[in-house]
């Protein structure tokens, strides 16, 4: 492994942003990402963080990315949520996904956490297959339901 894997700091947050619409573009939605560098230093990094990232840096470059948060399940209590784990193209196959998808599972494990989440596209048959492989269960009765800002303001408005 010649890639090491640490905790973000907000000096990486426009590599950050670079794998995020990296993302974007092969989940087809390049116009999707609204996000700034500055939001996510701000968000990231403020007296209340929302997040914690790991990053996978190779050369002083940073080649991968597992961001994460906390959430509250009424069912398990304490978990998180893994909002995105991106490995650049170019960077695939060299394990550094792997490390980094074990770096969120070993913070949870490490915090007591009794659940890790996340969404994977089902067109994402090696994603879809990795996450298998490691035993986590993959849901495919369950649907995910957004409101975004536009229409959650229209539904304020009319209710």
């Amino acid at each position: 492994m010649d890639f090491i894997v640490r905790l973000g700091e907000e000096k990486d947050m426009q590599s950050v942003l670079n794998l995020i619409t990296e993302l974007a573009v092969f989940e087809k939605e390049p116009e999707a990402v609204e996000i700034t560098v500055e939001t996510l230093i701000e968000d990231g990094f403020s007296k209340n963080p929302q997040f914690k990232v790991f990053v996978a840096e190779q050369e002083n470059k940073i080649i991968g990315i597992a961001l994460f948060y906390e959430r509250y399940s009424t069912w398990k209590g304490k978990s998180i949520h893994l909002e995105d784990l991106i490995v650049t193209k170019s960077k695939q196959k060299i394990g550094a996904g792997k490390a980094l998808y074990t770096a969120v599972l070993q913070y949870a494990h490490d915090h007591n956490y009794n659940r890790v989440a996340w969404e994977v596209i089902d067109w994402n048959t090696n994603a879809v297959n990795f996450y298998k492989s490691t035993g986590a269960t993959y849901l495919n009765d369950w649907s995910i339901v957004q409101m975004d800002k536009e229409n959650l303001a229209n539904y304020i408005e009319n209710n």
